[in-house]
């Protein structure tokens, strides 16, 4: 009765509850994603979490957080592990190609110089380069 009194006071329940509504749907898809994801968890397991959470939704999270939040965290360590490990071999793979032309001439005009090549062979290889 006293936030009607007071608009302001109003205003500010109802962003409350907006808020706490949000960060419950964060959480439950997060324990949705979790159960799925879970490779300890067997298929009645999962099933019988999914169930839990559909039809309990507040107490269902709730419950679920507190039983196997540990678990969400390794999950999700794991995952950030993998997904790092998995940039790091892309920008190696991207960051390992051959060198430019001018790079690539330069180290045949070395092997020339030593005499490990001919002129023929360097003209050839300096022409494809440069094709």
């Amino acid at each position: 009765m006293l936030a009607y009194d007071y608009p302001l006071l109003g205003a500010f329940w109802t962003m409350l509850w907006f808020f706490l509504w949000i960060a419950w749907i964060v959480i439950l898809f997060r324990v949705l994603a979790d159960i799925f994801r879970s490779r300890d968890l067997g298929g009645w397991s999962k099933g019988l979490w999914i169930f839990f959470v559909v039809v309990v939704p507040w107490l269902g999270v709730l419950v679920y957080v507190i039983a196997r939040g540990d678990k969400m965290t390794e999950h999700a360590v794991q995952d950030a592990r993998d997904r790092d490990a998995m940039f790091r071999s892309y920008v190696q793979d991207a960051a390992s190609t051959t060198g430019s032309a001018a790079d690539e001439i330069a180290k045949l005009a070395a092997l020339h110089g030593q005499g490990a090549i001919s002129d023929e062979e360097f003209a050839a290889s300096k022409a494809r380069l440069l094709a």
